[in-house]
């Protein structure tokens, strides 16, 4: 079982749970459902709604979820995000396997181990790669392995590559595939203010979903979102 550790490496964010969520948007509802649950074979969860007519779908990856969410309206033509390709590691594989959904976001299946990946790693692309390794090692804290391009957070692995990248910095930033990342914690505001310090730009300020979740954005150097998250079933305690 994972153990809490008392802080990220980068002394920023205590981490409330392990792994890192992966979030995408989608007008394509059935077509996506069935590429995650019966192509990848990821177990669904259940839905969530978030409002502006957004279902979140979640879906179990290793210690962490996938959440593929359904657009009722259309969603805007936006470039790729820096979020490459998903890896996902399965046991008993003979063989990798590449595929895209049904949004072109490239997915592929290797067996478990391979390339030191026992649960699911995500390939980052990056216009400044020193850049964002800074960003991912001492503002949010993640454990750098031995090829400094890599890190590890529980099951999941980032994977940090030179690519060039063009993140629209708008306020309604959910286009088609796969738009941001999220990390739990067990104090939202403190890790805010102090990524902040540290010079990280906000994507959308904190805000509470009833009395169960505070979160909000931040941006890694090219632009990209990621999500923090302090949630009550995962911390153990009230807002």
């Amino acid at each position: 079982m994972w153990r809490r550790p008392s802080r990220g490496l980068g002394d920023i964010m205590e981490f409330a749970r392990a792994g890192f969520d992966i979030g995408l948007f989608s007008n394509a509802r059935e077509p996506q459902l069935d590429f995650w649950q019966k192509t990848v074979g990821l177990a669904y969860d259940h839905m969530g709604k978030l409002g502006g007519g957004v279902q979140q779908h979640r879906h179990h990856l290793h210690d962490a979820i996938l959440k593929m969410n359904h657009a009722r309206d259309p969603l805007p033509a936006m470039p790729p995000t820096g979020y490459a390709e998903l890896i996902v590691a399965v046991e008993g594989r003979p063989g990798t396997h590449s595929e895209t959904d049904p949004d072109g976001n490239r997915v592929t299946l290797a067996p478990a181990g391979k390339d030191g990946i026992d649960g699911y790693a995500l390939k980052l692309s990056a216009n400044d790669p020193e850049a964002t390794m800074r960003f991912y090692r001492d503002v949010i804290g993640l454990e750098q392995l031995g090829d400094p391009k890599v890190f590890r957070h529980g099951k999941g692995r980032i994977l940090i590559q030179p690519g060039e990248v063009r993140v629209i910095d708008d306020a309604d930033w959910r286009g088609p595939g796969f738009r941001y990342i999220t990390f739990q914690v067990m104090d939202a505001k403190t890790a805010f203010q102090e990524a902040e310090a540290k010079g990280a730009s906000i994507g959308a300020p904190l805000r509470e979903l009833g009395d169960v979740v505070r979160f909000g954005f931040l941006r890694d150097p090219d632009g990209n979102m990621i999500e923090i998250s302090e949630r009550t079933t995962f911390t153990g305690k009230a807002l």
